[in-house]
């Protein structure tokens, strides 16, 4: 095994991404309380007690609802960046690393991780880039819009986790009051559909094994329509194309 991953859930309700190589299990942020992070590692058969670390893209509630407690209960690092940390939402952490997303890599045993910047509503806000020898998943939620910074360190990438949060009309005629509808699809709010799809055309999508679509908004936009407009406009990639889900852990996805 080189590197595989899998989703807890992902969605405005909680989102965190497992990743784990032969020697790491890492925790992409902790959206969901201590307990049902337990539930959902449990149902795949992952004891908490094995998690090397926990990475935090940024300090939205849905990103690192369980983060403190979980790293309090098990002993886990913990990085993010100084921005984030300011947010005194965690309590008192048992390690904390601060992130500098202009500084280049660093390794947990054998996993290379890259943070750079991303365009978010969040003090600051980061993604990842998470490499095991040739194997490399990159990371790509929580955007606003993308920057030639964002397709540059998207180049090499073996596995795409990428945000379709919204459908722009969708957004327009659904219930969110103007104020949020101008967070959401502001240039520091979330993706939506037609600017996921300009990225992948930026992106060398052929040598991609798996595209996992996440975030997707359970009122401003729907699987069918990611899926279809995938197929229409990456047919090939669709076939690899996967969708994670809110409510559900997905099946793992090896490189």
């Amino acid at each position: 095994m080189a590197l595989r991953f899998v989703f807890l859930g992902s969605g405005s309700r909680g989102n965190a991404l497992l990743v784990e190589t032969a020697e790491v299990r890492i925790l992409l942020d902790c959206g969901f309380t201590a307990s049902e992070t337990e539930s959902r590692l449990k149902q795949l058969q992952v004891d908490p007690q094995t998690l090397s670390a926990i990475l935090v893209t940024h300090e939205h509630s849905d990103h690192i609802r369980g983060v403190g407690a979980m790293a309090r209960r098990y002993r886990i690092p913990v990085w993010m960046t100084p921005g984030t940390a300011r947010a005194d939402a965690y309590g008192v952490l048992p390690e904390l690393h601060m992130i500098d997303c202009h500084a280049g890599s660093w390794s947990v045993a054998d996993l290379q991780v890259t943070p750079y910047p991303v365009p978010h509503d969040a003090r600051e806000p980061c993604q990842f880039i998470l490499r095991r020898q040739s194997a490399c998943l990159g990371v790509l939620t929580d955007t606003g819009h993308v920057t030639p910074h964002i397709v540059e360190m998207l180049q090499s990438c073996d596995g795409l986790v990428l945000e379709f949060n919204h459908d722009r009309q969708m957004l327009i005629d659904g219930p969110y009051p103007k104020s949020l509808q101008s967070r959401v699809g502001g240039r520091h709010g979330h993706l939506n559909n037609e600017q996921a799809l300009q990225l992948l055309d930026q992106l060398p999508v052929s040598r991609l094994r798996h595209l996992v679509v996440s975030h997707i908004s359970e009122k401003n936009n729907s699987p069918k329509r990611v899926e279809a407009l995938l197929q229409q406009h990456q047919p090939a990639l669709a076939e690899r194309s996967h969708l994670a889900e809110q409510g559900c852990v997905s099946g793992w996805f090896e490189l």
